[in-house]
């Protein structure tokens, strides 16, 4: 027996393998690549340490890619065969049993045993991020704010991951809307652990949320040094900087950070980053067709088993920016044949039946030209986007794609109303008033639109002055 870095007990029975566990949990939190090497190098210190097999479970399953989930399960047969069924420790055991129902597709079920053993044991780091980034996949604003809340007052500000929960907790307040206190303590977290990039994330998305596109890419250039190398969180951060860079007009700047720091990479979380920018370049008709015939490639491995919705709209995206319909009628129909037969407890399916696969087929519709078919498709599911997981700002694309077609559908009822929505929400966006103009010529009102064209011109100068530019 030992402890862990938090004090909790552990049935390990090297030193060494616990040291390399801890050192890996240090590593997870800061999102950086070292995290693989500790947990193998744990493993291999003591190959039967129910806690380092977990974390190598978790990090699959995390990754999102079918075949990296099918291996990990493979390896995690062999370390329960590997114990004889010997007793575990409570904290374990509950950590075991999350790994089998997530392996077995039950995300929403494994974050509520995650859930179960935080209220139980506050101080469980590897519950904590782990929770946390399930909610995300779960698109559930609520728990990701509680999930961090409820569990904050069983650490102190001297521990050393409280900056770390600081920036999940941000994250979850400000996907549940709380921008004003989301911002505060996303800061406090940074200037706790400047290399947090999980919490320069949450600070990102804080100025997204707002419309704050100025004051955003300011903070990411303050901070470069801090999330621009060394972990796995640098191409998303960059995408943030290019949304930031579209909402500034400044399409070069956002293709000269696609080319240098997102395009095809190898991972499922870099792809989606590639897919989702593209995407709302072609929405707006800059069609980009040797970047998106470049990236729809390596979507296939990725999407050939169906594992999560989310990852399978971004490969819609691809497949549709590179010419490629065929393709994204292929992935549709197979995901819809994987419908036909239920899988009890599968949260993918689930997600795939209720969001992913009207999203998809919308996507579809709008790459065909069908563009009150996307309507049709997607405005009665508009407020149920969260359910297939993603953050406010990565769902933005579906909302956008939505908006696009009812104004090249001339459904202006609907588009007037979306753009309402929008900008009473988000009034310094110069995207929404630039999609005021387009709903103000569709209604042939020339005064409105050069009023909208206006706006939009003036929060863009106002936001990076043309020196800061």
């Amino acid at each position: 027996m030992g402890e862990d870095a938090q004090g909790l007990e552990v049935s390990s029975t090297s030193g060494t393998s616990l040291a390399r566990y801890d050192a890996a949990i240090r590593e997870l939190f800061f999102f950086r690549e070292g995290v693989v090497a500790q947990t193998a190098a744990a493993l291999a210190e003591d190959p039967l340490a129910p806690m380092p097999n977990v974390l190598a479970a978790y990090l699959a399953l995390l990754g999102t890619e079918p075949a990296d989930v099918a291996a990990a399960g493979q390896r995690f047969a062999r370390f329960l065969d590997g114990t004889g069924g010997r007793a575990l420790l409570p904290r374990e055991q509950a950590h075991v049993d999350t790994v089998r129902v997530w392996l077995a597709g039950d995300i929403h079920g494994a974050g509520a045993r995650l859930a179960a053993l935080t209220v139980a044991c506050p101080r469980d780091t590897l519950a904590l991020f782990t929770g946390h980034q399930i909610d995300f996949f779960t698109g559930d604003a609520r728990s990701l704010r509680d999930r961090i809340g409820g569990a904050l007052s069983a650490w102190r500000p001297d521990d050393p991951y409280y900056g770390h929960l600081l920036g999940m907790y941000g994250f979850g307040l400000e996907e549940a809307g709380h921008y004003d206190r989301s911002e505060d303590i996303a800061l406090q977290s940074v200037e706790l652990n400047p290399g947090d990039v999980w919490g320069i994330h949450a600070v990102a998305h804080t100025y997204e949320m707002q419309g704050r596109f100025g004051d955003g890419m300011r903070y990411y250039d303050a901070r470069l040094p801090d999330w621009s190398a060394g972990n796995f969180f640098t191409v998303h951060n960059w995408w943030h900087y290019a949304l930031y860079a579209l909402e500034a007009g400044r399409t070069d700047r956002a293709l000269e950070i696609y080319d240098a720091s997102i395009r095809p990479g190898e991972t499922v979380m870099e792809l989606l980053d590639a897919s989702a920018l593209l995407w709302r370049l072609y929405l707006d008709g800059d069609r980009q067709h040797e970047r998106w015939a470049a990236l729809a490639p390596a979507w296939g491995p990725k999407v050939a088993e169906p594992y999560y919705s989310f990852n399978d709209m971004h490969a819609v995206m691809a497949y549709i920016g590179a010419g490629r319909l065929g393709d994204a009628r292929e992935l549709i129909e197979a995901r819809q044949n994987w419908l036909a037969t239920p899988h009890p407890g599968n949260g993918n399916q689930q997600m795939t039946a209720t969001v992913g696969l009207p999203v998809a087929r919308a996507l579809l519709a709008f790459g065909e030209g069908r563009y009150s078919d996307v309507v049709d498709l997607l405005y009665p599911i508009r407020h149920r986007i969260n359910e297939f997981g993603g953050s406010h700002a990565q769902r933005d694309a579906v909302q956008r794609t939505l908006l696009e077609g009812a104004l090249l559908a001339r459904r202006t009822d609907i588009a007037r109303e979306l753009i309402s929505e929008r900008i009473n929400v988000r009034p310094c966006s110069p995207f929404n008033w630039l999609k005021q103009a387009r709903l103000a010529d569709l209604l042939a009102d020339p005064v409105a639109a050069s009023a909208a064209t206006t706006q939009a011109a003036r929060l863009r100068a106002e936001a990076v002055p043309s020196s800061a530019s």
